[in-house]
């Protein structure tokens, strides 16, 4: 939320200025600014920007679209849900967040007019207020929803603040409201896979897939099974328990009769 003390700045800096050109005395405070008369006009930069004083009783720019209560109900309800979108997305880019701030510094510095000035001058009641613009720049004449110009409106400094808040997001909107794209994958260059290719996800460090296919045996079949490995009869099957060694194929039954030995002294026969 530090991007707010943007706009606490500029708030503060639209307010001095509208002070210094509309005057301002408050003998308490020891404050007192002349300012200028009403519609009076002097060259800040030639005569290409000036700075002259008006009041303008509508929106920004001099737009004036209805009633000042509504504008001014409006211009909170716009500020508050401005303020509540930044601290959602206080963890948002900068650029947005940025242009938010200056978007609602915009609106509150001349909310502040339309909301306090009529009663500071003591001209109208609450929420009645008008705007005091001062920035005029030399331009060519245009007309704008029916109304024509003969030079840029009249602007201040929350006018500006505003204008650049939107700028920003119509600049910059692509790097804003960027979102990461789901890149399609290319299948063209990827091989059916061969046999073999891919090792077989049940299998492990000790049994072989044709070894896995004895899982779905009998006890009695897996006997069997491994006894026709070894080329011995069904008839000569020993009723052992199973065991690891038999599901992996690795155990071999002994044929004692081939590996019988006379030994150094002969077989055991009598000799009488």
């Amino acid at each position: 939320m530090r991007i707010l003390f943007v706009t606490l700045i500029v708030v503060f800096l639209d307010q001095l200025t509208k002070f210094m050109v509309k005057g301002l005395k408050v003998e308490w405070l020891g404050i007192d600014l002349k300012g200028m008369p009403y519609g009076s006009s002097k060259p800040l930069i030639g005569d290409i920007i000036r700075i002259t004083f008006i009041e303008n009783p509508g929106m920004a720019f001099g737009i004036d679209v209805g009633p000042k209560l509504f504008l001014t109900i409006f211009t909170i309800a716009a500020s508050l849900f401005i303020l509540y979108y930044i601290y959602k997305h206080r963890n948002d880019g900068f650029l947005i967040r940025l242009s938010l701030a200056l978007i609602l510094a915009g609106a509150v510095g001349n909310l502040i007019d339309r909301t306090f000035y009529g009663v500071i001058y003591d001209y109208a009641p609450y929420f009645k207020g008008k705007v005091v613009d001062f920035v005029q720049v030399e331009f060519w004449d245009f007309t704008f929803l029916g109304r024509t110009y003969t030079t840029w409106p009249i602007w201040n400094i929350a006018d500006a603040s505003v204008s650049v808040g939107f700028l920003i997001i119509l600049f910059f909107h692509n790097r804003i409201f960027k979102h990461d794209e789901v890149q399609p994958v290319d299948t063209s260059a990827i091989s059916p896979p061969v046999d073999g290719e891919y090792p077989d996800p049940l299998a492990d460090d000790k049994y072989s897939v044709k070894d896995k296919s004895l899982l779905d045996l009998t006890a009695e079949q897996l006997k069997e099974e491994e006894l026709a490995l070894n080329n011995i009869p069904s008839e000569k099957l020993i009723q052992e328990p199973i065991t690891q060694e038999i599901l992996s194929g690795t155990s071999q039954i002994e044929d004692t009769t081939k590996n019988a030995d006379a030994g150094p002294g002969g077989t055991d026969k009598d000799t009488d």
